[in-house]
Protein backbone atom coordinates (compact mmCIF):
# COMPACT_ATOMS: atom_id res chain seq x y z
CA UNK A 1 0.00 0.00 0.00
CA UNK A 2 1.21 3.59 -0.41
CA UNK A 3 1.36 5.89 2.50
CA UNK A 4 1.05 9.21 1.68
CA UNK A 5 2.51 11.37 3.94
CA UNK A 6 1.10 14.77 4.06
CA UNK A 7 3.81 17.60 4.72
CA UNK A 8 3.45 20.15 7.64
CA UNK A 9 3.26 23.95 6.10
CA UNK A 10 5.23 26.50 7.80
CA UNK A 11 3.45 29.28 9.69
CA UNK A 12 6.06 31.46 8.59
CA UNK A 13 5.43 33.43 5.43
CA UNK A 14 8.35 33.65 3.48
CA UNK A 15 8.65 36.81 1.78
CA UNK A 16 9.46 36.98 -1.73
CA UNK A 17 13.63 37.48 -2.37
CA UNK A 18 12.96 39.68 -5.37
CA UNK A 19 10.63 41.90 -3.12
CA UNK A 20 13.01 41.64 -0.62
CA UNK A 21 15.82 42.66 -2.90
CA UNK A 22 13.86 45.33 -4.38
CA UNK A 23 13.22 47.17 -0.76
CA UNK A 24 16.74 47.16 0.24
CA UNK A 25 17.95 48.61 -3.17
CA UNK A 26 14.82 51.40 -2.90
CA UNK A 27 16.05 52.03 0.65
CA UNK A 28 19.69 52.46 -0.30
CA UNK A 29 18.79 54.58 -3.43
CA UNK A 30 16.31 56.99 -1.04
CA UNK A 31 19.42 57.52 1.52
CA UNK A 32 21.73 58.22 -1.66
CA UNK A 33 19.35 60.80 -3.12
CA UNK A 34 18.86 62.57 0.36
CA UNK A 35 21.94 62.91 0.90
CA UNK A 36 22.94 64.07 -2.74
CA UNK A 37 20.47 66.54 -2.36
CA UNK A 38 21.77 68.01 0.79
CA UNK A 39 25.48 68.52 -0.63
CA UNK A 40 23.45 70.44 -3.28
CA UNK A 41 21.84 72.84 -1.11
CA UNK A 42 24.47 73.37 0.81
CA UNK A 43 24.00 71.26 4.28
CA UNK A 44 25.88 69.11 6.09
CA UNK A 45 24.33 65.56 4.90
CA UNK A 46 25.07 63.91 8.38
CA UNK A 47 22.58 66.69 9.87
CA UNK A 48 20.45 66.08 7.49
CA UNK A 49 20.09 62.14 8.30
CA UNK A 50 19.94 62.90 11.73
CA UNK A 51 17.27 65.47 11.34
CA UNK A 52 15.41 62.96 9.56
CA UNK A 53 16.02 60.15 11.92
CA UNK A 54 14.66 62.42 14.64
CA UNK A 55 11.70 63.51 12.37
CA UNK A 56 10.51 59.93 11.64
CA UNK A 57 10.16 59.74 15.37
CA UNK A 58 8.85 63.12 16.35
CA UNK A 59 5.18 62.77 15.79
CA UNK A 60 4.69 59.75 17.26
CA UNK A 61 6.48 61.08 20.45
CA UNK A 62 4.04 63.88 20.36
CA UNK A 63 0.88 62.08 20.06
CA UNK A 64 1.74 60.30 23.21
CA UNK A 65 2.75 63.18 25.40
CA UNK A 66 -0.57 65.44 24.31
CA UNK A 67 -3.68 64.88 26.85
CA UNK A 68 -6.66 63.91 24.87
CA UNK A 69 -8.39 67.20 24.98
CA UNK A 70 -5.39 68.48 23.29
CA UNK A 71 -5.34 66.20 20.38
CA UNK A 72 -9.07 66.63 19.87
CA UNK A 73 -8.07 70.95 19.72
CA UNK A 74 -5.30 70.01 17.06
CA UNK A 75 -7.47 67.96 14.99
CA UNK A 76 -10.79 70.40 14.87
CA UNK A 77 -7.92 73.30 13.64
CA UNK A 78 -6.83 71.14 11.28
CA UNK A 79 -10.40 69.83 10.05
CA UNK A 80 -11.38 73.77 9.92
CA UNK A 81 -7.90 74.58 7.56
CA UNK A 82 -9.32 71.68 5.51
CA UNK A 83 -12.88 73.20 5.63
CA UNK A 84 -11.55 76.61 4.96
CA UNK A 85 -9.90 75.69 1.42
CA UNK A 86 -13.11 74.94 -0.23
Amino acid sequence: MYNAIMLKRSSKKRMDTNLLAKSIVDEATLTEELLQKAAENGKNPAAVMLGRLGGLKGGKARSKKLSPEQRSQIAQKAANARWKKQ
